[in-house]
């Protein structure tokens, strides 16, 4: 069978591509409707069909990848807080002669740890916190440059020096934070995949990241639904009932998702249609 590959936060799911109508950019235009399920985010009509969509984030992950986005962006805002409290210490130290009671190995320091340890699929995001390390490493070892001139009695050249990195260095790391936290927002552009049950109307829609690759495997390929405690997945009822296997590749695994599973007539009890813009194939 062949089937599509997408993107929802760190796992991909499949799809066979007889089950998908057509993908469109999410643009957050839904008529939303009272319901008590949360990965139910409304309704937008397609071609006439009004068309229930659920996001893929809350089902697999327990939580958007907005949310998860919005998450990682407050957090490097903390790290920027944590450099920038590093570097009024370093100056507290300087200009009042008082020790300095932070981390001198920038790989230990606050911002440093995190730097160190963190994964991230994104490519782009990947490259560009590659680039803090030259101007974060430098801070440190200015930093014992210039504690090393105050305690030799040279107070205005470690001013200097401080105030040249402060310009110079510290305002490329801070360049760096904002264009991370750009990158994470401006790279999540979702879409809505629209399945379908008869190769001609939609049935639901899905909201995923991205749309990876197209793949083909046989029925034989398929692990059964028990095997895939065995490889990480947590799964909750709503899940379990759109899950038809797992597809290993390589290293990575794939969820094999029947769509058809989550749909609920009560969803769209009380919708009053509206027109909507159609959009293209892929």
């Amino acid at each position: 069978m062949d089937l599509i590959n997408f993107r929802v936060g760190k796992k991909t799911i499949s799809l066979k591509i007889l089950d998908i109508l057509l993908t469109e950019r999410y643009e957050g235009n839904l008529t939303s409707l009272p319901n008590d399920n949360p990965s139910f985010l409304g309704v937008k009509d397609y071609m006439g069909t009004p068309t229930p969509i659920f996001d893929l984030g809350l089902i697999l992950n327990n939580k958007s990848s907005y949310e998860t986005n919005q998450s990682l962006v407050e957090l490097l805002q903390q790290k920027e807080q944590d450099q920038k409290a590093w570097l009024a210490e370093l100056e507290l130290s300087v200009h009042n002669d008082v020790p300095f009671t932070k981390a001198r190995d920038p790989k230990q320091s606050e911002f440093g740890m995190w730097l160190y340890s963190f994964k991230t699929d994104n490519e782009d995001l990947k490259a560009i916190l590659a680039r803090f390390e030259e101007p974060h490493s430098r801070l440190h070892t200015v930093a014992d440059e210039i504690l090393s001139l105050c305690s030799k009695g040279k107070k205005e050249q470690a001013i200097a020096l401080l105030d040249k990195e402060k310009l110079t260095t510290f305002t490329k790391l801070i360049r760096l934070f904002e264009s991370a936290r750009d990158q994470i927002i401006l790279d999540h552009k979702p879409i809505i995949v629209f399945t379908t049950e008869n190769g001609q109307q939609p049935h639901i829609g899905l909201l995923v990241d991205r749309v990876e690759d197209n793949i083909h495997c046989e029925a034989s390929d398929i692990k059964p639904l028990h095997e895939m405690t065995n490889v990480g997945f947590d799964i909750d009822p709503q899940t379990k009932k759109m899950m038809k296997g797992l597809i290993k590749q390589g290293d990575n695994h794939s969820l094999v998702l029947d769509p058809s599973a989550i749909f609920r007539p009560e969803h769209l009890q009380g919708y009053a249609p509206e027109e909507t813009e159609e959009y293209g194939l892929f």
